[in-house]
């Protein structure tokens, strides 16, 4: 497996994300305040492994505090949790994350608990969702081949692998599935303007497992579909509405659209914690809008004029009614939306 993050004795080692392809280095962040820096700048992302990462960010911060006792902790872990939900606006899995990890304090502050078992138990915690996140993953993956075709292109946009997530990946992890079958796979990746994690990241871990892949320009999708040489897509989510409306890396509606378009099915894979059924549509998903630098400027060189004006979304959101199907853990859900994830939400 890809070692996109692991809790070590002296803090969180991650891959480092903004280095790849052509460096494989890794980060240490010994801190919480270190793990919320490598969140923001990207040294690690995707939704999974970003609830992942504030969880052991967490456990860092109850294992460093210097309080005598859970009260006197007490504060200390609400600003800790604050700093950790401060740094991407997009991503239910990390709210869902943080929610978890406060629920258990609550309940262990309640019992009686002593500062030692506290600390005991939020890595505990964190440890289970990292394990809760390959299993799901691997799930979903086995779910989501049985639509895939038997042979034929498959595009992806962005990097839903495993380097988005605890090692397998959501989108990616279908297509693992789908070659571990003996299904004949060729991947076209969207480059994925302006952070590129589809030329860097996603063509990185495919040719790491050998898995057919091509990388595309953004604006390339469209000729390939007319061409008859896409039979799907799959991508990832950060965040999945109570209607279906699914938030994902920008750029992902426009392949929707033309998915559609073409009759091509369009799949969206995600764990079930980036469902967020208090969110009623993608109307009401909180969309990052990132530094202009990501735009301005490539590799340490300018490619813009000096004051242009830049628009810089993380993120799009795609209306339900593109969504062939949904695929998590739990199975794959269709159309009507809204009654299938009320649904499955009372059967999980």
């Amino acid at each position: 497996m890809i070692p996109t993050l692991a809790w070590t004795p002296e803090g969180v080692r991650f891959i480092d994300q903004t280095k790849l392809p052509l460096e494989e280095s890794f980060v240490l962040a010994a801190t919480y305040e270190q793990v919320a820096e490598a969140i923001v700048a990207m040294v690690v992302r995707g939704a999974p492994a970003i609830g992942v990462s504030a969880a052991y960010g967490i456990a860092l911060g109850a294992l460093h505090t210097k309080a005598a006792t859970p009260l006197e902790f007490a504060p200390e872990f609400d600003r800790i949790c604050a700093r950790l939900a401060a740094t991407r606006p997009t991503a239910v899995n990390l709210f869902w994350a943080i929610d978890r990890i406060k629920r258990l304090f609550a309940n262990l502050l309640a019992s009686g608990a002593t500062l030692v078992q506290i600390q005991q138990r939020i890595l505990a915690e964190a440890d289970a969702m990292y394990n809760e996140d390959i299993a799901a993953c691997k799930t979903m993956g086995a779910f989501g081949a049985e639509l895939l075709p038997q042979e034929g292109g498959v595009l992806t946009h962005c990097n839903a692998g495993a380097l988005a997530t605890c090692g397998y990946g959501t989108a990616l992890g279908v297509i693992r599935s789908a070659v571990e079958q003996g299904k004949r796979i060729h991947v076209f990746a969207d480059e994925t303007r302006p952070f590129l994690q589809g030329a860097r990241l996603t063509a990185w871990e495919l040719m790491a497992s050998n898995i057919p892949t091509t990388v595309i320009c953004d604006n390339t999708a469209a000729s390939l579909m007319r061409q008859g040489r896409i039979q799907a897509v799959v991508v990832g989510a950060d965040r999945i509405a109570a209607n279906g409306d699914t938030a994902n890396k920008i750029g992902t509606y426009n392949v929707a659209i033309l998915a559609k378009e073409h009759a091509i099915p369009f799949y969206v894979a995600a764990p079930w914690s980036t469902i967020d059924l208090a969110t009623a549509t993608g109307d009401s998903i909180p969309i990052e809008e990132r530094s202009p630098l990501e735009v301005t400027h490539h590799g340490g060189k300018q490619l813009t004029p000096n004051g242009v004006g830049i628009c810089n979304p993380a993120f799009d959101v795609t209306p339900a009614k593109y969504v062939t199907a949904i695929i998590t853990e739990r199975g794959v859900l269709r159309a009507p939306y809204a009654e299938s994830l009320r649904e499955m939400q009372l059967v999980g």
